[in-house]
């Protein structure tokens, strides 16, 4: 009996105690529910709802850029493309030597490849290869199906269709690197950086390296939009959910001043050599030809360009990375000798005052020769403009001084960062005695002021600006300002205030540029004719020497062209304007060690002169109908 009560208390406590735990445990169940409903739930179904819609960044279509007759220079075309998915693909070493075998993938690029696809999710895709010719893609599209985790697709891309013709002016668009990132995030919101640099992950988008790319990022990039993607818990997507209202705004599009037939038939002018052609228009300023040759092709860069081909453009000696119209500046020669004249016009000398020219010209203990080993004889300003009369310039120049010379080069422009709206410009050196002071701290010696009036010594200038300087005399002195952003972010470039240069003065100028053309003993007078059956022009030669000629030289013989390498070799230069009767168009041409201005850079600005002409409409039919002369060679006279 007592045992059958010890076992009845016993089974009693332990039912109390497991109806006790239950209670317990319940209790805590309903407590964590109600935490769950009524304090929590919001906070659950907000991460339950990211879980499964997810808002996919979408980049905008970035804004195209036309010539002034609506060609486009910047766009976009369908480019095939290969991309791996890792977790399909299984052995990424194995699917890349795959399709190594059937499109050229270096070493490089697979290990590019690999470490890529290690960096995101396993189910995100990774862009093997770009701008598949159509064989490549028709082959990877046939092979995708057999190779898993390979894909072939079509994408757009950023395209220059124009090649190497304006790729200084253009600029070019790659992949956001982290300096590009940083200087994209400066001065935005803390919102605007973390948007800026998730969209530029994204592997279709792009951002402007250099030229109008660059500087109008803002303007051409638009605004990213967003694509809602329903994914289940993992992140995979698993279908894509309308989005129109979210779409991305697409960049606005920018119009430019230049020809792009006349930027081709320029550049076709140069041939092999290297230099650089600005053609403006007199009575705009627009800039309609801005060459510099040879150039790289800005197609290259988009997708990345590999060492080898990059490393190539570097050590290329005649620098096509370099935009030599822009950015090169080079000592102007003797086409700066209208410049000195107008200083010297300005100064009161009589322009019929007369200088005898016997081949040198002593000063001090030094001579200066002219470049007429023999001399000109008795010349005065139209002669020696037409002549290009070396002596007669050493003369007024140091008769005129170096500050009033300075201050007639900033007058035609010189000296001034001309902004255009792209990267880079320069302004090159306009010496007086206070820059060479403040830069090589040292009085301005009298001496230098000879070599300042033929464009040589501490002057520096930019083919824009010499043919600006052309536009200004053409245009009887009015003050120019020239641009090449037609329709789009054009930059605020306030033509400096200056004194008017004197429509006289102007006007003995071009007297004397159409001596050089078209007067017996000027040096340029078998380019004069622009081949088109009538018009004619009017310009300036110039030589610019780029290394000393030493007296014992000078004794033997100075050394010809084909004598030394060709980086020793004189800059050609020529600057005009045409019809040379009613100014339409200004040109400067600086030919990189082409030795003689007449003989290498004349026929080629009179080529693109005729070559302008013939395009434009308001010339009368007779000289859009005449045939390209083709003409080139020599044309007689040295400077």
């Amino acid at each position: 009996m007592s045992s059958e009560l010890d076992f009845e208390s016993r089974l009693n406590r332990r039912t109390m105690l497991t109806g006790a735990a239950g209670g317990v445990m319940f209790s805590g169940l309903v407590a964590r529910l109600v935490q769950l409903q009524l304090f929590e739930g919001e906070r659950y179904k907000e991460i339950a709802n990211e879980n499964g819609v997810k808002l996919d960044l979408a980049p905008p279509t970035r804004g195209a850029i036309y010539d002034r007759f609506g060609v486009p220079l910047a766009s976009h075309r369908q480019a095939g493309r290969v991309s791996i998915i890792r977790e399909q693909a299984g052995d990424m070493d194995a699917t890349l030597a795959e399709i190594g075998r059937h499109l050229d993938l270096s070493m490089e690029e697979r290990q590019r490849v690999i470490q890529q696809a290690r960096s995101q999710a396993t189910f995100q895709s990774t862009i093997v290869k770009s701008e598949l010719t159509y064989e490549e893609f028709a082959r990877m599209t046939l092979l995708a199906a057999d190779i898993p985790g390979v894909r072939a697709d079509m994408a757009a891309t950023r395209s220059y269709p124009r090649g190497r013709d304006f790729a200084h002016v253009l600029g070019y668009v790659a992949k956001a690197s982290m300096d590009d990132l940083t200087r994209l995030t400066e001065n935005v919101s803390p919102e605007e950086a973390s948007l800026l640099s998730r969209l530029f992950k994204h592997p279709d988008m792009r951002t402007g390296r250099s030229g109008i790319e660059r500087a109008a990022e803002g303007w051409l990039r638009g605004e990213p939009g967003f694509r809602r993607l329903e994914t289940n818990a993992a992140g995979r997507v698993i279908r894509e959910l309308e989005s129109d209202d979210l779409a991305p705004t697409a960049g606005r599009d920018i119009g430019l001043t230049v020809d792009a037939e006349l930027q081709r038939a320029a550049i076709d002018r140069f041939g092999d050599e290297s230099g650089a052609a600005v053609v403006l228009d007199i009575e705009s300023g627009a800039i309609l030809a801005f060459v510099s040759t040879p150039a790289f092709d800005p197609n290259d860069f988009v997708n990345g360009i590999s060492y080898a081909d990059y490393n190539a453009l570097r050590e290329n000696d005649r620098s096509p990375l370099y935009h030599k119209a822009y950015d090169g500046t080079y000592p102007p020669g003797s086409t700066f000798k209208m410049v000195v004249a107008t200083a010297a016009l300005e100064a009161g000398i009589n322009p019929e005052q007369r200088v005898h020219c016997n081949g040198y010209y002593r000063f001090g203990n030094r001579t200066w020769h002219c470049w007429k080993r023999g001399g000109h004889g008795s010349v005065d300003m139209h002669w020696a403009m037409k002549g290009s009369c070396d002596v007669y310039f050493y003369d007024i120049a140091r008769r005129v001084g170096v500050e009033r010379i300075a201050d007639v080069s900033r007058r035609f422009g010189f000296g001034q960062v001309w902004d255009l709206g792209l990267t880079g410009g320069r302004g090159g050196t306009v010496p007086d005695d206070a820059w060479k002071r403040a830069s090589l701290g040292e009085p301005w010696y009298e001496g230098e002021t000879l070599n300042y009036g033929i464009g040589q010594g501490y002057l520096s200038t930019t083919p824009l600006q010499l043919a600006l300087m052309s536009a200004r005399i053409a245009a009887k002195g009015r003050l120019i300002e020239p641009f090449i952003i037609g329709e789009g972010p054009r930059p605020d470039n306030p033509i400096p205030d200056a004194a008017p240069l004197d429509p006289e003065h102007m006007q003995r100028m071009m007297d004397g540029m159409y001596g050089v053309t078209s007067e017996a003993g000027g040096t340029a007078w078998r380019s004069g004719d622009l081949g088109l059956g009538g018009p004619r022009l009017a310009g300036k030669t110039g030589t610019a020497q780029v290394r000393r000629i030493s007296e014992a030289e000078r004794r033997s013989g100075v050394l010809k062209g084909d004598e030394i390498d060709r980086r020793l070799r004189d800059h050609a230069l020529f600057v005009a304007y045409a019809p040379a009767d009613d100014p339409k168009y200004a040109i400067s041409v600086v030919v990189e060690h082409g030795e003689g201005g007449s003989s290498t850079a004349a026929p080629v600005a009179r080529d693109i002169l005729a070559a302008a002409i013939r395009r434009d409409s308001r010339a009368p039919a007779r000289w859009q109908q005449t045939a390209s002369t083709g003409t080139s060679g020599n044309s007689g006279g040295n400077p």
